[in-house]
Order: C-alpha cells, then sequence, then structure tokens
C-alpha cells in the first residue's frame, strides 16, 4: 500500500513562497499521474495542480503563474513550489493520484497559512 507524506508547510506573509514536498513509498509512483489537492476550513478538497507520468502540467485557475509542480520519479516525489501566496492559499495541501478514480489513501496534508 502506498503511504504518502506532506511536508514543507508553514506560516508565511502574503507575497512569499513555499515549496512543499510530498514523498510516496513504493515502487509505482512513476506511473501514476499525481496531483496536489487543498481544503480550506469549512470548503471542499479542491485540485490545484497536476502532473501526468510524462511530465504534463495542468493548473487550477487559482494557481496559474504562481505555482509550479514538478516531480524526482527517481525520489518518489512531487512538489509544489508556490510563489505570491494570499491568504485565500491557505489550507490544508494534500497529494494524491489524480485523473483516476481510485486514490491512494490520503496522508497527513501540509498546512499552509497565510498571514501577516
Amino acid at each position: 500500500q502506498v503511504q504518502l507524506v506532506e511536508s514543507g508547510g508553514g506560516l508565511v506573509q502574503p507575497g512569499g513562497s513555499l515549496r512543499l514536498s510530498c514523498a510516496a513509498s513504493g515502487s509505482i509512483f512513476s506511473i501514476n499521474d499525481m496531483g496536489w489537492y487543498r481544503q480550506a476550513p469549512g470548503k471542499q478538497r479542491e485540485v490545484v495542480a497536476a502532473i501526468t507520468s510524462g511530465g504534463s502540467t495542468n493548473y487550477a485557475d487559482s494557481a496559474k503563474g504562481r505555482f509550479t509542480i514538478s516531480r524526482d520519479n527517481a525520489k518518489n516525489t512531487v512538489y509544489l513550489r508556490m510563489n505570491s501566496l494570499k491568504p485565500e492559499d491557505t489550507a490544508v495541501y494534500y497529494c494524491n493520484r489524480i485523473y483516476t478514480t481510485t486514490l491512494w489513501g490520503w496522508g497527513q496534508g501540509a498546512q499552509v497559512t497565510v498571514s501577516s
């Protein structure tokens, strides 16, 4: 069973940057399309960014131009670089498979708080 461990969250001022990491156990990581999701208090979980096994990327409108998703298959890790952060980016961020009906179990997530 694949386990996901997110890290890199924290408290940052508006306009600041963070880089999140998500490490996946298991050897099947590289063949999976991966996504970053986030869930703000009182809101449903939403997709922020996606990267296919071939490296193609896609972003939610709210993330375009500010966030960059990448992956290192040798390290079984997917990253999310977030620049120009806004208070509305405050949420718990998770990674998981994407473009599939079968997700892996969710990790603990990485809390991102954007506040002055």
